[in-house]
């Protein structure tokens, strides 16, 4: 019997679960082949005792419209960076990357699935070339990733951050205010862009083009005719002014590397005040609910014909590689293509020539 590990790492995401099935109810036809999951991606694998679970039909009936990830997800530890705690108190990390891979084989491992971002997919690179038989699944709600179309949890999360929108045009329109809502996306911004022009918010400012507080302002004013008026503006977490750096966030959390972007929304309105804006001003940080909750039918259907694809290759054993959606197909691309350059917003994209259409100010 062969086995094939599914990894889920990073950031949770909608449409997780539905991947995970996916693998499963396409593996179940072959009849030899067993499908098992790390918990906690590939912390399980590294802890003792070893924390997999085997993956059967019976365990993911029915989890396709379920958030998260039934063998859970981290974005702390990991082969090449897992933290030790020195006898100083302190923390440091080691590569057990070798370990891992003895492991694999001792457990009789034979293929790699592991679904996750750019971070993850870079863990995907390293461990191929140490000759792991790997294949990527991409996921990510920031859909950052160029090699592909797009990736699954992406609508869900413009879907939630357009409900949101909604919500606060209503509120702003009540007591004629300036409404932030800071969304995510880390470098790039398009669940902004996408939820500004779904949202009709008048101003979206996005990490790839540094905002004039002072444009923001003109554009603000221009909307308050004779002290009446409202605003909607929507922010993405990696957004920043000229010559000013990103607005960040504290983490003690022991193994974390990323940069945790946040807080830009409160660092617009104390920008804008200071700038002279008089108008009534409120933020809202939508933070981790565009992550959570039911996935939308989109993905949910994406993650499923990801899940199918990926199998197959393990099938083909076309290792080294990641799922890719270039529409209408369900193909793939090397790990070294997948990472070559991020997917971000640029001037001459379409979706970016239609919100400037529509009157959207970019603070630029």
């Amino acid at each position: 019997m062969k086995r094939c590990l599914i990894i889920t790492g990073g950031g949770d995401c909608p449409g997780l679960n539905a991947v995970i099935r996916a693998i499963v109810k396409r593996a179940s036809k072959e009849r030899d082949w067993e499908i098992v999951g790390s918990i906690e991606a590939f912390n399980g694998i590294l802890r003792e005792p070893t924390e997999i679970v085997i993956l059967d039909e019976e365990k993911v009936a029915g989890i396709h419209y379920r958030g998260g990830t039934i063998i859970q997800t981290t974005n702390k530890g990991g082969p090449f960076a897992w933290p030790v705690k020195n006898k100083d108190g302190s923390w440091t990390t080691v590569d057990r990357s070798e370990e891992m891979l003895r492991k694999l084989q001792y457990l009789g491992i034979d293929a790699v699935i592991n679904i996750g971002g750019d971070g993850s997919q870079r863990i995907s690179k390293q461990l191929f070339d140490m000759g792991c038989n790997i294949i990527g699944v991409p996921k990510t709600i920031d859909n950052d990733l160029s090699a592909t179309d797009s990736t699954f949890g992406f609508q869900t999360a413009v879907q939630i951050a357009t409900e949101a929108v909604d919500k606060l045009v209503t509120t702003a329109a009540s007591h004629n205010r300036v409404m932030i809502l800071e969304v995510m996306g880390r470098y790039a911004g398009w669940i902004a862009l996408n939820a500004a022009v779904a949202g009709g918010a008048e101003i979206c400012l996005l990490p790839e083009f540094p905002y004039d507080i002072q444009r923001v302002l003109d554009r603000i004013n221009d909307r308050f005719e004779r002290n009446r008026g409202f605003v909607n503006v929507v922010i993405s977490e990696g957004a920043r002014a000229i010559g000013k750096d990103y607005s960040t966030l504290s983490v003690e959390e022991i193994g974390y590397e990323n940069r945790r972007l946040g807080g830009v929304a409160n660092v617009l309105m104390n920008q804008l005040k200071e700038a002279g804006c008089e108008h009534s001003i409120r933020t809202t940080i939508l933070g981790h609910l565009q992550r959570g909750g039911i996935p939308i039918a989109y993905d949910r259907v994406l993650a499923t014909q990801f899940g199918v694809k990926a199998f197959e290759m393990v099938l083909n054993q076309e290792y080294g590689r990641m799922v890719s959606y270039r529409h209408p197909k369900i193909t793939s691309v090397s790990l070294e293509d997948a990472l070559s350059h991020p997917n971000l917003v640029e001037p001459d994209t379409a979706l970016m020539k239609t919100a400037r259409g529509i009157g959207i100010s970019f603070g630029d």
